[in-house]
């Protein structure tokens, strides 16, 4: 399948804009939470650290981060994608 079909499929399951939750996951106390929330404002300034929901594993070890924002394009929401994974600090988003 092209990459011009799977963006058309795609694009017809969004509607932008679009109320977005962005789950991503990293280590508790290595600035994980700082550093997931540069790169989302990167691609969407208006995110606001209250608009960030965390919580810490059983263990204290992992923290999970909760981002809503508006998103505005798929293209947007493939480069906040594409940052996170190229960071070291960031174990996992979905």
């Amino acid at each position: 399948m092209s990459d011009t079909t799977n963006d058309q499929q795609h694009n017809a399951l969004m509607d932008y804009p679009c109320a977005f939750t962005i789950k991503t996951m990293g280590l508790a106390g290595s600035g994980f939470e700082e550093i997931a929330l540069d790169i989302v404002q990167r691609h969407a300034p208006e995110v606001e650290s209250s608009s960030i929901a965390s919580k810490l594993s059983k263990t204290n070890k992992f923290v999970s981060l909760s981002i809503t924002l508006t998103a505005k394009s798929k293209q947007q929401m493939d480069a906040i994608y594409q940052d996170l994974s190229d960071c070291e600090q960031v174990l996992m988003s979905l």
